[in-house]
């Protein structure tokens, strides 16, 4: 377990100031049913942190009580213990997501990850015995040099470790970043589209043949009931509160005419200093209009298996998606790219086929909304 030392400390009572001051400006009266600690390293936060800030949430917001939100933890494999699995649970933690990033030492060197292959998996088995709802484990691919048979075994791994969710995503390299220094010297390159579109296709046919279906471009899980319920919530604009340095928000007055998102400082030194002058950390917001739901709604459900409910879309944005774009989808059906399904009650759905979950943002690009500014 992690010693609490004075920088988690502080790090934690300005979170536990930021809920406060959050809960003062929050507009939406319905209970908070999911509560994510992610987008950094909060395995290194000592349990009692985590507490004290679970239970300024408690006070300061409107949680759901029955039953009880929902609690993911991201974790580094190395912070995995019998004792802090323990503790974990004891928060009410439902779902541990693991970032193993990859089973191979000198994968993981060139990630620059501190915990081996063997910490790796010995980190997935002791939280399997722990009792969690669900353990997810995160990989990598598209690393410098990777091949097909490198890449299966470590999915072969994963398997066999029979975690109940997998996601499994494609390195990208962003600039400012150490990746992004060494791309810009020549140093390190992505792998070439076709290998990527390979390794991609690998992924979902080996892992749907494995019992692991995709739900989302990134995600698999062995049943829906070991889906993602936080993240669905960034997928269908359903108002969410992030707390943190970099931590976006959005609240939505009335989902077919506009939303206000915002997003805070991402220094942390910075994000600490506004919340210990008493300010909210927020950067900068922008206020998004049908028009901007509507794309991102099509870009998001092009991303995801089940596709875009065309009838929900409609009312909720106010464009006939197929009226509008009747040659497109005609020639992307043709291409093997989308269905359009209709289910049970006759919705019509606009559905990716793998070969466009591969191209979902250039295919949600292609699309016009035709609805007004």
């Amino acid at each position: 377990m992690h010693a609490a030392s004075p920088a988690r400390r502080r790090f934690a009572s300005r979170l536990v100031s930021e809920v406060s001051l959050a809960a003062c400006g929050w507009p939406d009266p319905r209970p908070f049913d999911t509560v994510y600690f992610g987008g950094g390293t909060p395995s290194q936060l000592p349990p009692e942190d985590l507490a004290r800030v679970l239970d300024a949430c408690r006070t300061h917001l409107t949680l759901a009580t029955t039953p009880a939100p929902w609690v993911f933890l991201e974790a580094n494999p190395e912070d995995v213990t019998a004792e802090a699995c323990a503790a974990w649970r004891g928060l009410g933690v439902r779902t541990l997501s693991l970032g193993v990033q990859s089973f191979s030492d000198e994968a993981l060197r060139f990630l620059g990850r501190r915990h081996t292959g063997p910490q790796a998996r010995a980190a997935v088995e002791t939280a399997l015995a722990a009792g969690f709802d669900t353990v997810s484990i995160d990989l990598m691919f598209g690393l410098r040099g990777q091949t097909v048979a490198e890449w299966q075994r470590e999915l072969a791994t994963a398997v066999s470790l029979e975690p109940p969710h997998l996601s499994c995503y494609q390195l990208t390299i962003h600039p400012r970043t150490r990746f992004g220094v060494q791309a810009k010297h020549g140093r390190l390159s992505e792998l070439p589209e076709d290998d990527q579109a390979t390794l991609f296709e690998l992924t979902h046919r080996f892992l749907a043949d494995a019992g692991w279906p995709a739900y989302e471009v990134s995600n698999f899980a062995r049943g829906p009931a070991h889906q993602s319920r936080h993240n669905r919530k960034y997928w269908d604009h359903t108002p969410y509160l992030g707390l943190g340095p970099s931590a976006h928000s959005l609240s939505v007055s009335d989902v077919s005419s506009s939303a206000c998102r915002w997003w805070n400082e991402r220094g942390t030194p910075r994000w600490e200093n506004r919340l210990a002058a008493g300010e909210r950390p927020i950067e900068a917001e922008e206020i998004l209009g049908a028009k901007d739901l509507g794309a991102e709604a099509l870009l998001l459900g092009l991303r995801t298996t089940a596709g875009i409910d065309l009838e929900s879309l409609r009312a909720r944005y106010g464009v006939d998606l197929l009226a509008a774009n009747e040659a497109l989808v005609a020639r992307l059906v043709e291409e093997g790219r989308i269905e359009v399904r209709a289910d049970a009650e006759g919705r019509r759905w606009l559905v990716p086929t793998l070969s466009g979950l591969a191209v979902a943002d250039g295919l949600a690009a292609a699309f016009d909304l035709s609805l007004p500014n």
